[in-house]
């Protein structure tokens, strides 16, 4: 029962013209008295007693995570200018092969056209093919595999001539 629900219920017994109203739960106990005859007043008492053992909540601290450098934009900005730059849709996990059997989706110097599968992109338990939206040839890749992405961070250079 939370604050919200003991507030409502007051208001409830305050309406109803109920001098008292005990309210006993699993773990709380809730007596209310309204309305002193004699002075004409409303006086309310919440108590909570625990029939148990309270759960300790312990604070998870977060594992610290690797974070993948993140290229600098563009260093020689009129080299990658004639480059496309496919971009990660999601956030997560990015992956080259399909599974650690098999070969790798792409490598540098091949030739892509438009619907290939780059990669994969593990966000939640799914993973998530990554098609290319462009032809040409893969100039450069810029993450490593198993690394973590962001949204919109620059994944491969695609050579569109």
């Amino acid at each position: 029962m939370d604050i919200k629900e003991i507030q409502n219920l007051i208001k409830f017994v305050a309406k109803s013209g109920a001098s008292e109203v005990k309210l006993e739960m699993d773990d709380i106990k809730i007596t209310i008295k309204t309305g002193s005859e004699d002075r004409g007043e409303s006086t309310t008492y919440v108590q909570q007693i625990p029939m148990g053992p309270a759960p300790v909540a312990q604070q998870q601290v977060p594992a610290p995570q690797q974070v993948a450098p993140q290229p600098i934009a563009a260093p020689a900005d009129d080299e990658n200018s004639k480059y496309i730059t496919i971009k990660s849709p999601i956030i997560g996990t990015f992956y080259r092969k399909p599974s650690p059997d098999k070969p790798m989706f792409v490598e540098v110097g091949k030739t892509i056209k438009e619907g290939d599968v780059l990669c994969v992109i593990e966000a939640m338990k799914l993973f998530n093919e990554i098609e290319s939206e462009v032809s040409g040839k893969i100039i450069k890749i810029l993450v490593d595999d198993s690394s973590p992405v962001e949204f919109d961070q620059p994944l491969f250079l695609v050579d569109p001539s």
